[in-house]
């Protein structure tokens, strides 16, 4: 899928974004979503194209109990609002994906209420069952109870589900808790969905483990980077480059066979700017985002330097999560400087990618490593680039043959460059 190779995407939580209750106290319905149409403009002056959102189905809190695959939460609008989104999104040469909650359904699902009205129904021979025969659940949430995979009914529901919003014109799917789901599964519904819609580009939410594998035999085109999100900020927050450098080499290894969805923010973790104390170091986040090889997204509220904790409690997500403004002009026309610096620095740091796009497969290449200090060669067919990060109070030396595109307090030392202290560069050869 070539439109993949090109794509940025812009990753929202709809419900939070909107500010809708979250709790189930309040599910008044309301057109929400076309709130979002004002924001396409927001995401394509950020040099995003591809918006990303979180669970948009009926649901009874959060969006992950889902209780109706084929309806829009009503708090959110209706399926018109959603197709009108999508409409103004492909106007704008937008591509949009929905997050698909397949592992999982809510307890007000209908196949929930018809098990437990009938246990030897056909209903409920789809859902899971625990070594005590009650209904199995998701990672320990009541509230969640688990599909049965292994059953053909499942299989056929997904297959429904995601080849009916690629039919309104949906681009990509996030499979959400996909880690949980035996690959097996994805393999028979993956080939069924894109008999019909073979652009649609899948990328499943995984956290650890062999992702090679999980890509190779489920059929799914990425998985989220959690590791190289990982080695990013805890090697930035703990000043240690050495743990970020084995997060590469292995980021390398997976790009020998899938390209990674890649991130440092998202719905379900604490703020990069909140995970790294030390603000200095909140540039170099971004430049490892947009200049290793993978497909970045940027959650809402990151480009401008939003923090937040995420936290083990109920509402413990809402911080993460926040409603959004009206208007552009209500958040953009009110930052202060460190955000203001923030957005624009994304805003270069998406325009150098976009002129760079082989930057999407590239690897690279580590020429000096320290704790406070990493300098890469990122490469690919059509072009290489160097990358150099500085946590130290020290100026940091590069390797000569090389001319800044962008950084923060490089210096020219005669024939090469030099990172002032807690700074960043990167650079092209001086000659081809």
């Amino acid at each position: 899928m070539q439109w993949t190779e090109h794509v940025i995407w812009w990753h929202v939580y709809p419900l939070g974004f909107v500010g809708a209750d979250t709790t189930g106290d309040d599910r008044s319905p309301q057109p929400r979503l076309r709130r979002l149409v004002p924001w396409l403009d927001h995401l394509l002056a950020l040099g995003a194209n591809g918006l990303a959102l979180g669970p948009v189905f009926a649901s009874q809190t959060h969006g992950y109990d889902t209780t109706d695959h084929l309806a829009v939460d009503l708090r959110l609008g209706s399926t018109d609002d959603l197709v009108h989104l999508l409409d103004e999104a492909h106007r704008r040469g937008i591509r949009v994906m929905l997050d698909g909650v397949f592992n999982h359904v809510g307890r007000g699902h209908p196949l929930v209420e018809a098990a437990l009205a009938d246990p030897n129904g056909a209903e409920a021979a789809m859902l899971a069952r625990d070594d005590a025969g009650e209904l199995g659940v998701f990672e320990g949430h009541g509230g969640l109870v688990a599909l049965d995979h292994a059953n053909p009914a499942v299989a056929d529901l997904v297959t429904d589900v995601m080849t009916h919003w690629l039919d309104l014109g949906v681009d990509a799917w996030r499979l959400d808790a996909a880690y949980t789901v035996p690959t097996s599964f994805w393999a028979r519904v993956l080939p069924r969905v894109r008999e019909r819609h073979p652009e649609a580009y899948v990328v499943g939410e995984v956290l650890h483990g062999d992702y090679a594998t999980v890509v190779r035999e489920s059929g799914m085109d990425s998985v989220t980077q959690y590791e190289l999100w990982q080695g990013v900020w805890h090697a930035l927050q703990e000043v240690n480059l050495f743990e970020l450098d084995w997060a590469l080499q292995r980021h390398n290894g997976f790009l020998d066979s899938f390209v990674p969805y890649t991130f440092v923010g998202n719905h379900d973790v604490t703020r990069i700017a909140s995970q790294v104390d030390d603000e200095r170091h909140h540039p170099h986040a971004l430049v490892l985002l947009f200049l290793l090889g993978g497909t970045p997204s940027v959650y809402h509220g990151d480009e401008v330097g939003l923090r937040a904790v995420k936290e083990e409690r109920f509402g413990g997500d809402d911080a993460i999560r926040p409603a959004y403004p009206e208007t552009v002009s209500e958040l953009v026309d009110h930052l202060d400087d460190e955000q203001a610096a923030t957005l624009a620095l994304h805003q270069q740091l998406i325009g150098l990618r976009r002129r760079h796009p082989w930057l999407h497969r590239a690897r690279s290449s580590t020429l000096a490593v320290a704790n406070a200090s990493l300098v890469l060669e990122v490469a690919a067919e059509g072009g290489r680039l160097l990358v150099a990060l500085n946590l130290s109070d020290d100026e940091l030396a590069l390797p000569t043959g090389w001319q800044a595109l962008a950084g923060r307090d490089e210096q020219r030392r005669g024939d090469a460059l030099a990172v002032g202290p807690h700074g960043w560069v990167v650079a092209e050869p001086t000659s081809p």
